[in-house]
């Protein structure tokens, strides 16, 4: 057969193909766009409410499935379609950030993925910091509405077994044991002993093991668990500077070894209920009132904590630093001046009275 009557035959082919591709990605395209927009709409055109909670650290996958499963949006796959379309818009990675959110059946896909970016979440938020005592938290917690102070300071005396059967059962209180960070939590769960709980999860998840694995070794310092909070909360409140935090631990455990009083400000200022400043020091009259946590009038450590305990100072508790001072002084900095003699330290004293004399002003 001649090249001449195959002619025919081939111009049909590319007919076929001239016809066929564009109507086939017509259609796909059609398709395409019918399912985008069912797969974008909302679930229902009723509000009906779904709450979910997403994860710190929950990958968009994960998100993406949680919310399709829960009934919030259609498609997985369109949110995750979405969320890339928008990081590629916007030349950055889109964040779906962790909280408790109440969603609506009635809320279009891009209605939920804006509520997650924005952190619309029904929970409240507060974070306490370290150093802070039981006092100071309730007296956040009711600024902020949650409820009266009087009534965390009431659950927090609260030390029972029953409640964390770790918890020593000698504690006056929950001092040292509620742990400092940034929760979330739902107002409507907002009580004291709801809020009590979390902050001892935490404890339990972050603090707790660092003891145990550390005292089932072979420590550089044995000690219980209260022991080890209390001493520990001391050092948090003496400690200003990082690079102090295990100087002061040594310092403490260089006293405890030889039997002296530890002479802490901060249990001083903790069993009165009063805090000194630079301009307004401790008076002889209010070191020498008895309290059982004053330091300077009672031999080793005082009945319970005196603050929240963040990770480094614990972590400084139980491994102090190899050193032969016995006393510091704070200077104006935050910062200490370490002695190894009680003559040192005197003279040390006097200096720092002398600077602080010059600094407040006549009247």
């Amino acid at each position: 057969m001649s090249s001449a009557q195959k002619m025919p035959k081939q111009s049909s082919k590319w007919l076929f193909y001239g016809v066929a591709i564009p109507l086939t990605i017509l259609v796909t395209g059609v398709v395409s766009s019918s399912w985008w927009i069912w797969a974008s709409a909302a679930p229902s055109n009723f509000g009906a409410k779904i709450r979910l909670t997403i994860s710190d650290g929950m990958p968009t996958q994960a998100i993406a499935q949680e919310l399709e499963s829960a009934g919030v949006i259609r498609s997985a796959l369109a949110l995750r379609l979405w969320v890339t379309w928008q990081s590629l818009r916007n030349s950055e990675p889109v964040a779906l950030r962790s909280g408790t959110y109440d969603f609506a059946t009635n809320q279009s896909l891009p209605e939920v993925v804006a509520q997650i970016q924005t952190a619309k979440s029904s929970e409240v938020r507060f974070t306490i910091p370290e150093g802070w005592s039981i006092a100071q938290m309730a007296s956040l917690f009711e600024e902020q509405g949650f409820f009266a102070a009087k009534d965390f300071v009431i659950a927090a005396q609260r030390v029972s077994p029953r409640r964390r059967t770790w918890l020593p059962e000698d504690i006056p209180s929950l001092e040292g044991f509620l742990f400092p960070d940034t929760y979330q939590i739902l107002p409507s769960e907002a009580t004291p002993d709801r809020i009590i709980d979390l902050m001892l999860n935490r404890f339990e998840e972050v603090a707790l093991p660092l003891y145990q694995e550390n005292q089932s070794g072979k420590p550089k310092v044995k000690v219980s668990l209260k022991d080890w909070v209390t001493l520990a909360s001391i050092v948090e409140k003496e400690a200003v500077i990082e690079s102090e935090r295990r100087v002061i631990s040594g310092v403490f455990w260089n006293r405890i070894k030889k039997n002296m009083r530890l002479e802490s400000d901060p249990t001083v200022e903790y069993g009165l209920n009063i805090r000194q400043t630079p301009e307004n020091p401790l008076t002889l009259e209010q070191v020498r009132t008895d309290s059982p946590y004053n330091t300077y009038l009672n031999e080793g450590l005082p009945p319970g904590a005196i603050a929240s305990v963040g990770l480094a100072s614990l972590k400084a508790t139980l491994d102090p630093a190899t050193t032969e001072y016995l006393f510091f002084v704070a200077k104006f900095d935050g910062s200490h001046v370490f002695s190894r003699t009680l003559e040192e330290h005197e003279k040390a004293l006097q200096v720092i009275d002398k600077k602080i004399q010059q600094k407040t002003p006549k009247q």
